[in-house]
């Protein structure tokens, strides 16, 4: 599974970009199972956020939703910071 998250806003609005494929990896199944759950909570179109809040497009697949701060589910959080922080 491919998995990716673009993050933009925040107080600087600095854009970042990563991916993930989960191929190979020991925890495989884990980030499967929170990227199915974050793209259930996700919305179609981009929401409204809050001031210099973070929005985030995370795309599984092909896939693509969207959601932002400060309204993001455990899934969500939990999906996109693990791949923001191990993905390229």
């Amino acid at each position: 599974m491919r998995i990716s998250v673009t993050r933009t806003g925040g107080f600087g609005g600095i854009r970042r970009h990563a991916t993930l494929d989960t191929a190979g990896r020991a925890d495989a199944v884990g980030l499967q199972a929170l990227a199915r759950q974050a793209l259930a909570a996700g919305r179609d179109r981009p929401p409204i956020g809050v001031p210099d809040g973070f929005s985030y497009e995370l795309t599984v697949d092909g896939t693509t939703v969207y959601c932002a701060d400060p309204r993001l589910s455990d899934a969500q959080r939990a999906l996109i910071t693990a791949v923001l922080k191990e993905g390229a």
